[in-house]
């Protein structure tokens, strides 16, 4: 440990230094006057060499004459430093020795003696740390400053404070005036020191007209209140026993906690309290209160996520300390805005009298407030796209966007029994004849017309590999058109038409509809991948959407909104002020923009997706099947891709079978939604 000496008073202020012990002499006054310069006898100066250095004589002669006119005169030579007092005050106090820090001062020793090792009981406090300051001495009485540096602990703020003593000497000793503002000068008798911490509520994410997209669910608030507690320890063990909490977290909290009022120590979701009811019954003088909060549950849950509480190991996982009413996003929006939803803490240090009551506030440090986070989310389509995914028998998904903006008004996602779950956002999946939107484009710029006559056999063997039409395709002429063709998604009519392709005219326009586009959302997506190779089974393959193509449910639906609005926008799923949509305008002419309107409003109205086509406005699409990874018995991805007014859409089911109906999903969802 440094000591810091100075002549006279101490002058550091050192509020984060540890207590240091080092010897200082009081200030003494100095006599004036010069020693005699004569020596010898008879008064006359000795001649010759000098047996002292006239310097040394004079010091010798000044200090003998200071020391005797103090101890006559009764002054500072009688009266010892008061600062060995303060050292030995402080380091018992720091070190716990509280009987030895308060025989040292007036008060009565074992009153003094609780009141040193309870000083900062009301903090959780795990540490503190004094250093003195400087002693003004004055005859028998002096005023000590010292500084106290104390560890909040849960809390986390330090709370640093300068302290201050009063002493008086008697007999040589000095004492220790004791008050309670010894302890800290905002303290009188019947005050002690406490904490409040106000972990803010968390905020909710809102949709687009900011209304909250969580809704009012059942949770179970348990907690204490102080004064009503027999054992707060025993709580406290019991508690950690059966949530997996520190019980020495615990007790701190429940000690700073206000003392005439119910204290939330956690927060449980209904299945959370089910499994620890039994439990928690025998916690002694636990409270536990049913209330109904938008916390657990939410109309977009793919996009949303779900919210951990105090019993989440997320949070010891991250190193965040316990601490009652703190939330943490889990996956989702909830966790990539978590900083913002949840805010941080305000901590007080009070002066509170016996009853629990705030008499002032000692020390306080301010918190960031939560705030809100809107989303882009419209309710009416995402409880509509909730609707249709739930009623269905299988794995099914439904992203739907604006088309005009890339705003994203619905994510929903249901999983069936024996199904995988979907991922509408970043799944990887291969769209089958939804993708012939895109190799439509390429064809179209190769010079095909929509009248054409393209055959669609039920077999055709392109590069050495055949392709069939799966489901098989009944009721079509001898020679369709192209318009047919795509109507009924025929693979093989396709597959035949890649060999006037090339892999560049395929990956351009892949490009163009966004595919593999470098977008970012705030939570993990994907933009699509297509990696053809200058085979022509492979390029016959990619075609039609299989082979190396993989696309979202989201990047189907913006292929769907660029043929829509004629413009290509990257796709956005929290609204930022200042923030502009920016929109690129579709690298295709706008002949064959028209073109794709038409043959995907025939794919509704007379083709393999007639169950979409709805009254009121039209409906624009494309199907896809296409199966999920090799062998005899693989699950199948069925699609429905498409538009009406401003919103498009894919709606995706995986089953095991060939023959479920997209374009039935897709107008369940419709059905519902309100007209944009």
């Amino acid at each position: 440990m440094a000591s810091y000496r100075k002549r006279g008073m101490h002058a550091a202020d050192r509020p984060n230094s540890t207590l240091f012990v080092a010897a200082k002499r009081a200030p003494r006054s100095a006599a004036g006057g010069r020693a005699s310069a004569k020596g010898g006898t008879g008064g006359k100066r000795v001649s010759g060499r000098r047996s002292r250095p006239p310097f040394l004589r004079v010091i010798v002669a000044a200090l003998v004459v200071a020391f005797g006119a103090a101890g006559f005169a009764g002054g500072l030579w009688s009266t010892p430093s008061a600062e060995p007092a303060v050292q030995a005050f402080l380091l018992d106090w720091q070190q716990g020795s509280y009987a030895s820090a308060a025989a040292m001062t007036t008060g009565n020793p074992t009153v003094v003696a609780a009141a040193l090792k309870n000083a900062y009981r009301g903090l959780d406090a795990a540490s503190f740390s004094l250093s003195m300051g400087k002693i003004l001495q004055t005859g028998h009485t002096a005023r000590a400053y010292f500084f106290a540096a104390v560890d909040l602990g849960q809390a986390g703020a330090p709370w640093f404070y300068r302290g201050q003593l009063s002493l008086r000497e008697a007999g040589g000793n000095w004492k220790i005036s004791w008050s309670p503002s010894v302890i800290h000068p905002g303290l009188r008798q019947g005050l002690h020191l406490a904490m409040i911490s106000s972990t803010p509520r968390r905020k909710p994410l809102l949709d687009a007209a900011r209304q909250p997209l969580q809704t009012p669910s059942t949770a179970y608030l348990v907690g204490v209140r102080f004064d009503y507690l027999q054992h707060p320890a025993a709580t406290a063990r019991a508690l950690g026993r059966v949530t997996g909490l520190e019980p020495t977290e615990l007790l701190g909290w429940i000690l700073a906690a206000p003392k005439n009022s119910f204290t939330e120590l956690l927060v449980l979701r209904p299945a959370q309290y089910a499994h620890l009811a039994r439990k928690l019954g025998k916690v002694p003088d636990l409270i536990i209160r049913r209330e109904r909060l938008r916390l657990f549950t939410s109309i977009a849950p793919a996009v949303v996520g779900p919210v951990g509480t105090e019993v989440s190991g997320a949070l010891r996982n991250q190193g965040i300390a316990y601490r009652p009413g703190a939330t943490i996003g889990l996956s989702g929006l909830q966790q990539a805005y978590q900083r913002q939803l949840a805010g941080s803490p305000t901590t007080k240090v009070i002066a509170e009298d016996r009853a629990g009551r705030q008499v002032s506030v000692l020390k306080s440090w301010n918190g960031s407030p939560p705030a809100a986070v809107r989303t882009t989310i419209r309710a009416g389509v995402q409880l509509a796209a909730n609707h249709a995914v739930g009623t269905a028998p299988v794995s099914a998904a439904v992203v739907a966007v604006q088309a005009s903006t890339g705003r994203i008004l619905a994510v929903a996602g249901h999983r069936a029994h024996g199904l995988p779950r979907i991922s509408p956002l970043a799944g990887q999946y291969p769209p089958g004849t939804a993708f012939t939107i895109v190799s439509t484009e390429a064809l179209l710029a190769g010079g095909l017309g929509v009248s054409n006559p393209v055959r669609c056999p039920s077999v055709n063997g392109v590069g050495g590999q055949n392709f069939r039409n799966i489901p098989p395709i009944h009721g079509l002429r001898a020679e369709p058109t192209f318009a047919e063709d795509f109507a009924h998604a025929c693979e093989t009519a396709f597959s035949g038409l890649s060999e006037g392709l090339s892999a560049r005219d395929l990956d351009t326009a892949a490009a163009g509809f966004g595919i593999h586009a470098p977008w970012r959302l705030p939570l993990p997506s994907f933009s699509g991948s297509v990696h053809v190779s200058g085979t022509f089974a492979q390029l016959a393959s990619d075609t039609i959407g299989q082979g190396s193509v993989r696309v979202s449910p989201l990047a189907m639906a913006l292929v769907a909104a660029e043929v829509d609005s004629g413009g290509w926008h990257a796709p956005s799923l929290v609204i930022q002020s200042g923030d502009p949509q920016r929109a690129r305008q579709a690298p295709f002419s706008a002949a064959n923009l028209a073109s794709l309107r038409t043959l995907m409003r025939g794919t509704v109205h007379s083709g393999a997706a007639t169950q979409a086509d709805l009254p009121g406005q039209p409906v624009y699409g494309q199907v896809g099947t296409a199966p999920l990874g090799p062998g005899k018995h693989p699950k199948w991805a069925t699609w429905f891709v498409g538009y009406r007014g401003d919103v498009a859409f894919a709606a995706l089911e995986i089953s095991s079978s060939p023959l479920t109906p997209a374009a039935q999903l897709a107008a369940g969802f419709l059905a519902a939604a309100p007209p944009s």
